[in-house]
């Protein structure tokens, strides 16, 4: 599956960098388990986000939620693609993955990098998510 062919190798490679460095901004001074994410948008724009970690554990975000709210408040509602960068190429937490949903379509590529940059995984919104909760489930009750 490649999915990446939407995008091009130098936009892609952007967005490899971008959460790659966005990591190395996370306050994990907790879990010590620093990630970064990328959102390609529809003007060619990218956006980064770190984790960010409170004493308080619940009040944390994760960088795919500070990546996409970033992109979200400059006035982008379109998520092209994006990449999430750990120590060991975790996937996205139920929570991120619910907040992508908002903004991608299920054929939009997610990209899953090691905190070197690496491609470890390559899939769709849709088999990140299989079987999502949308806005269009809330028009059925109206």
């Amino acid at each position: 599956m490649d999915q990446h062919n939407q995008i091009d190798s130098k936009k892609l490679e952007e967005l490899r960098n971008t959460a790659v460095s966005s990591a190395k901004n996370a306050y994990a001074v907790y879990s010590h388990y620093q990630v970064g994410a990328a959102v390609l948008v529809e003007d060619g724009r990218i956006y980064g986000g770190c984790n960010i970690e409170n004493a308080a554990y619940p009040s944390g975000i994760c960088a795919e939620r500070v990546a996409i709210f970033k992109a979200v408040d400059a006035g982008n509602r379109k998520i092209l693609a994006i990449a999430v960068s750990t120590p060991n190429a975790g996937s996205p937490c139920g929570a991120c993955r619910q907040v992508m949903r908002e903004f991608m379509e299920d054929k939009t590529p997610v990209f899953i990098l090691d905190d070197k940059g690496t491609v470890v995984a390559e899939l769709t919104f849709a088999e990140l998510l299989p079987r999502s909760f949308g806005p269009e489930d809330l028009l059925s009750v109206a």
